[in-house]
């Protein structure tokens, strides 16, 4: 449109900073970085955002950030940039000013990207991104809207849960609540569903710790998916790095209010938020995609590009890689993530292809610029910060190369306990380095244990559930014949594809289920928990469920029978041994040497016959049977020690017939008590048994025993205080059972 046609504002230059669009109580100061633009300018909508009222150069131009401020601009005003400069994409710049841009700051976006050429910079008819395309995009895209931040948030505060106490579960906004039957319809699938009653007595008796929620930052459909009548499920597609997904809103003029309120019930009912976020690409793709945002605005700044300028460094698969080397742009992850942390009151984030935000142009570093800048931010200092170490790029794989401070996605971890309960050959050695928190890839720095997230399953793959009904992946529905997701999955059907109703194929599956998840939580390293596997959801196969908003991905509560809420309960009994066991989570790495004051090891292995493992029984690629002896005397608080904590022994048996186990002598004890058999996952009668017992441990089987300690040692009160704080946790687990919320 001319400028000629609409009315001047009163537009006077501003300030540079802060970035984005805020309002003071008398106006907005707008500001927008480009450090090749030639102008900006600001345009305003009616409240439909439908027409637009009014175009206005901003005036001032101060260390590459164009800024101008408007006295009569309120919250609720919509907008968006057109900005000018050249249409180069062999030297990296394609900007185009018919192309109605986001606010890379917005904190609110409205409206929704219907697909049409005029999306594009290029003539998207062509195929060719050389060519230039003057029809103006505003129609088809998002509008940004100025908002008022103000909340109350009442007296609940943060429960700022310590790393060695955390225990996570992975949850979907719209999935986790979509199907709840005790949820009014119009909350299911939202943030302010996520807050009912329902939604949070559920997770507290559980017993997790923290929601980590897949990327709710605002994101789009692809194109291809609509054309196939489906949608970007998890979304991993984001275009704005502060506004909250309208689409998981119950009022979505009010999303980033409403997200607020989801936080602070949850902060009420003592569980943490952590965010999956995805800083590593952006939704405009690679040279044949939109301009929606960033590349309209400054391409050059905000993308890795390739030496013949035109093209986009790829190393996430997606088509372009965000440019964290450029000081401004990597200023705007930082900004992105105080908001979420100080506004917001988020508790941690979960960086997705985290490598890639450790990548400086000669390749990924441990102590490159963003990983520096997270380390000395004093709000991110008191967040928790997970990695998912790898992406597509060359050296991508960087498990165990974050830099102090860091938790990192531990798959080494998933793939090492799924191919031992399989019954693979030669995995001993490896399992006993998972099961004691990875310490070959962790143990440097002054780095903790619970820098391991250790889990069996997450969003991208198979349900627990499915791990064990599937050989082979199912994704027909997701339109490319099922040559999408992942092929080594490291599973088993135990003899039929699928459901089924033999009897003797169901018990294995969910006995295998029970060893998976006792294995997690029995293993030292901060466990996850995908939602829904601790009553054995199934997606019938599918392990690339991204483009499934729909009943395969949803949690059906209504279908949780009689052996889901079985294995929910199992779920909450080794969730409350855990946390009244500080020897899985002590705070620093098992080493299994011999301490000559105290004459024990922290870590002993065992065989069958209850001697310790020789280099023989590791290296014998046919040994699937294990004992793990962990001794509380050794357990240690800051330098003193203390030798108050239980000493616990656990078996595991892969194997598919029964192995005799004899229960090792251990000092200080009276007799083993079994905590824990997945062969028997709800027995709470706590049995003992003495010393040299032959145990007959049964066939793919997990058993946990905790040390009865003497009472006539003068150093046994705390132990046994220890002692009974987990026979305690064993007797509460039976007592009170999960609160699924709709019986």
């Amino acid at each position: 449109m001319s400028t000629n046609s609409v009315r001047r504002s009163r537009l006077s230059e501003g300030l540079p900073y802060p970035l984005g669009a805020s309002w003071d109580g008398l106006g907005v100061n707008f500001a927008l970085f480009s450090a090749n633009a030639t102008k900006v300018e600001l345009c305003l909508f009616d409240r439909d955002g439908e027409r637009e009222i009014e175009r206005l150069n901003l005036p001032e131009y101060t260390d590459e950030v164009w800024h101008g401020y408007l006295p009569d601009a309120r919250p609720g005003t919509l907008y968006g940039y057109r900005v000018h400069g050249p249409y180069e994409p062999a030297a990296g710049h394609r900007f185009n000013p018919n192309k109605l841009l986001l606010d890379p700051y917005a904190k609110q976006i409205v409206g929704h990207v219907q697909w049409n050429p005029a999306l594009f910079g290029y003539k998207m008819e062509t195929g060719d991104d050389l060519t230039f395309d003057d029809r103006d995009s505003a129609p088809f895209t998002f509008k940004s809207c100025v908002i008022d931040s103000a909340f109350t948030w009442g007296r609940s505060g943060q429960p700022r849960v310590p790393w060695e106490n955390t225990i996570i579960y992975e949850a979907h906004v719209r999935g986790f609540t979509k199907l709840h039957p005790a949820i009014a319809p119009e909350l299911r699938g939202t943030y302010a569903g996520l807050a009912t009653a329902e939604s949070t007595a559920y997770l507290q008796s559980l017993g997790i710790s923290a929601v980590e929620l897949l990327p709710v930052h605002t994101f789009i459909d692809d194109s291809h998916l609509l054309e196939k009548g489906l949608k970007n499920y998890w979304g991993y597609n984001s275009i704005g790095f502060f506004a909250p997904a309208r689409r998981y809103a119950a009022n979505p003029d009010f999303a980033f209010a409403e997200f607020k309120e989801m936080v602070a019930h949850l902060h009420d009912a003592g569980l943490e938020v952590i965010l999956d976020v995805v800083y590593n690409h952006t939704a405009e793709g690679n040279q044949h995609g939109p301009t929606l945002c960033f590349r309209g605005i400054d391409n050059a700044s905000y993308y890795r590009l390739a030496p013949e300028r035109r093209y986009y460094i790829n190393d996430t698969g997606t088509g372009n890689t965000v440019n964290l080397s450029n000081s401004r742009v990597l200023q705007m992850v930082m900004d992105s993530l105080r908001y979420w942390t100080r506004d917001m009151r988020v508790d941690g984030f979960r960086f997705d292809l985290a490598t890639i935000l450790g990548r400086e142009p000669h390749g990924f570093e441990e102590e490159g610029r963003f990983l520096d800048a997270c380390r000395q931010d004093p709000a991110l200092s008191e967040v928790k910060l997970i990695a998912e170490p790898w992406d597509l790029g060359p050296g991508g794989y960087q498990v165990g190369h974050f830099s102090p401070g860091w938790a990192e996605w531990n798959d080494s971890y998933r793939d090492t306990v799924r191919a031992y309960w399989r019954g693979d050959d030669s995995v001993l050695p490896k399992l006993a380095a998972r099961l004691t928190a990875s310490a070959d890839l962790f143990n440097k720095r002054g780095r903790k244990p619970w820098a391991s997230v250790n889990f069996i399953t997450a969003h991208d793959g198979f349900t627990l559930n499915d791990l064990v009904s599937y050989n082979d992946k199912h994704n027909e529905a997701n339109g490319e014949e099922n040559g999408d997701g992942h092929s080594n999955n490291l599973s088993s059907n135990y003899g039929f594809e699928g459901p089924t109703d033999d009897q003797k194929i169901g018990a294995i599956r969910l006995r295998q289920m029970r060893n998976l998840l006792a294995t997690l939580f029995l293993s030292r390293g901060t466990p996850m928990l995908l939602g829904g596997d601790e009553f054995g959801r199934s997606q019938n196969g599918n392990n690339n469920s991204y483009c499934q908003d729909n009943e395969i991905s949803w949690i059906d509560w209504e279908r949780i029978g009689p052996e889901g809420r079985a294995q929910a309960e199992f779920v909450r009994k080794l969730v409350m041994i855990r946390r009244s066991l500080p020897m899985l989570r002590r705070g620093r790495f098992l080493t299994g040497a011999y301490d000559e004051e105290l004459g024990v090891k922290d870590v002993t292995w065992l065989m069958p016959g209850a001697g310790e493992m020789s280099p023989e029984n590791w290296d014998d690629p046919h040994a699937r049977s294990l004992g793990v002896l962990l001794d509380g005397r050794a357990q240690e608080t800051g330098i003193r020690r203390i030798g108050s904590d239980t000493t616990l022994l656990v078996l595991l048996n892969a194997h598919t017939d029964i192995v005799t186990f004899k229960l090792p002598r251990a000092a200080g004890g009276r007799r083993w008590i079994r905590l824990v058999d997945t062969d028997a996952p709800l027995e709470h009668e706590l049995t003992g048994f003495r010393f040299s017992h032959a145990y007959p441990l049964p066939a793919r089987s997990l058993l946990l025993f905790v040390l009865q300690p003497t009472r006539t040692a003068e150093r046994s009160t705390a132990a046994e205080r220890s002692f009974q704080r987990v026979v305690q946790a064993v007797e509460d687990s039976a007592l009170r059972s999960v609160r699924f919320g709709f019986d």
